[in-house]
């Protein structure tokens, strides 16, 4: 499952990415490894462990580097095994700052 585009703008404007990793995605680095690509594009939010296995990541920054985070998480290139991402895309609500683990 893919879920919906992004929002229509130009690539500068700023979206939010709600990512919900599904998968053996806890337990094996993939918050820090999340965490480390999301910085490196510079893009704020957070990864969490959620109780039913999955993450849940939320990134927000430019459409094109949310985007490039929403393609590593599916590259299979991860820590662990990614067997599904389930996307919504929106508006940026509120700022934040950094990105953390939770």
């Amino acid at each position: 499952m893919t879920g919906p585009e992004p929002p229509a703008a130009p690539a500068d404007d700023q979206v939010r990415l709600s990512a919900w990793v599904h998968g053996r995605v806890q337990g094996v680095g993939f918050r820090w490894w999340t965490r480390s690509r999301a910085l490196e594009l510079g893009l704020t939010g957070f990864a969490s462990n959620r109780p039913d296995g999955r993450v849940h990541v939320v990134a927000q920054g430019s459409r094109e580097m949310c985007q490039r985070l929403l393609d590593l998480l599916r590259s299979g290139e991860t820590p662990g095994s990614v067997d599904n991402v389930v996307v919504d895309w929106a508006d940026v609500d509120a700022p934040m700052a950094g990105f953390h683990e939770r």
